[in-house]
């Protein structure tokens, strides 16, 4: 019976067990989003994860409207990005890049320029900017003639993540993010080609999943969905008529792995009554599979056995316990994090959280 401290092959990537970490906005990079010294220090300490999945990252200025978060578009990006894989190598573990581009969750305040997204439809509540929080803005509808471009931006992204020392890519398709945008009808309202039915929907998940396979190759992408659930008013009426085709596609594609985020009806963060789809997913998807969202190292153990997933990603208990492949694996107890220090700029509540033994 498959364990979770079980190795696993994930592409080209040989994962020591099957506890993934998540990836966490830590807002630790610069105010040009080129990663600091501390970040250094703050993977390796997690470096006994199966694999890590970093935070997300900036594919280009448009796209990453995160105040503090890094990107990977500049060669001074890349370059800062180097001491933070080797550490993570040289302690033995495995790190990932995943792509990211906010669409109409960017802020201009931030980024300089008007948010894009598949339409011109503003997301609920506020973001975060550098003054505090703003209401978000209306984004521009992303044209056609466009993707070009944006799939040239997620090419140089993939590019510089093997040059900066990464095993692999993961592609933010999910979180009401832009690509998550132009999958669900509530965010997509358009008549082109790239807008309606669910194949249309899930062109530009395929267009940047093939770009970014033809740079570093389909055993080291993977892809992050959220099919269920509203996201900052991202939500699909029907998640099943667009996510299996989804997935079915990528499956076709061959990545070398696929991660989803699933809440259920009493998430702690992000509730919905939609059923999970992981199950129909598990059916058509034949890749390593992996799993994320309050899950328990019981219930963890348990999905993992049953062959419900092939490994189970941790975000918010990897940030307060460095060590927890060890403090699982041994039954030591777990340390709560400090949620008033998640988004700092500061070692406070990043790297200053120890270790069991």
């Amino acid at each position: 019976m498959t364990d979770l401290f079980d190795p696993i092959e994930i592409g080209s990537i040989h994962a020591a067990n099957r506890i993934v970490m998540a990836p966490l906005t830590r807002a630790r990079a610069t105010r040009d989003h080129v990663p600091t010294p501390i970040m250094v220090e703050y993977y390796k300490q997690r470096a006994e994860a199966g694999l890590i999945i970093s935070e997300a990252t900036g594919i280009s200025r448009e796209g990453l409207g995160w105040p503090w978060a890094p990107g990977i578009w500049s060669d001074e990006q890349v370059e800062a990005w180097k001491p933070i894989t080797q550490a993570v190598h040289e302690a033995g573990g495995k790190i990932v890049c995943q792509l990211w581009h906010m669409g109409r969750q960017v802020h201009s305040s931030v980024t300089g320029q008007q948010p894009v997204a598949p339409s011109a439809i503003a997301a609920p509540g506020q973001i975060h900017i550098y003054e505090g929080k703003a209401d978000h803005e209306v984004p521009r509808e992303l044209e056609a003639a466009e993707i070009p471009r944006l799939l040239d931006d997620y090419e140089n992204a993939a590019r510089n993540a093997l040059k900066a020392g990464f095993d692999g890519v993961q592609i933010h398709a999910a979180n009401g993010y832009l690509i998550d945008e132009f999958l669900k009808d509530s965010t997509n309202k358009r008549t082109d080609s790239y807008g309606g039915s669910p194949e249309n929907r899930i062109r530009l998940l395929r267009e940047v999943t093939e770009r970014v396979i033809s740079v570093v190759g389909k055993e080291r992408t993977g892809v992050r969905l959220t099919p269920t659930g509203d996201t900052v008013g991202c939500v699909d009426s029907d998640p099943e008529a667009v996510f299996i085709p989804a997935v079915e596609t990528l499956q076709a594609l061959d990545i070398a792995f696929l991660e989803m985020r699933e809440p259920g009806p009493d998430g702690t963060f992000g509730k919905t009554d939609q059923p999970k789809l992981s199950p129909k997913i598990r059916q058509v998807f034949h890749k390593p599979l992996g799993l994320n969202q309050d899950y328990t190292l019981e219930e963890a153990q348990q999905v993992v056995q049953s062959g419900g997933a092939d490994f189970i990603a941790f975000g918010r208990r990897f940030i307060s316990n460095p060590d927890l492949v060890t403090r699982f694996k041994e039954g030591l107890p777990l340390a709560d994090d400090n949620i008033s220090t998640w988004y700092s700029q500061t070692k406070e509540g990043y790297i200053d959280y120890p270790t069991a033994r």
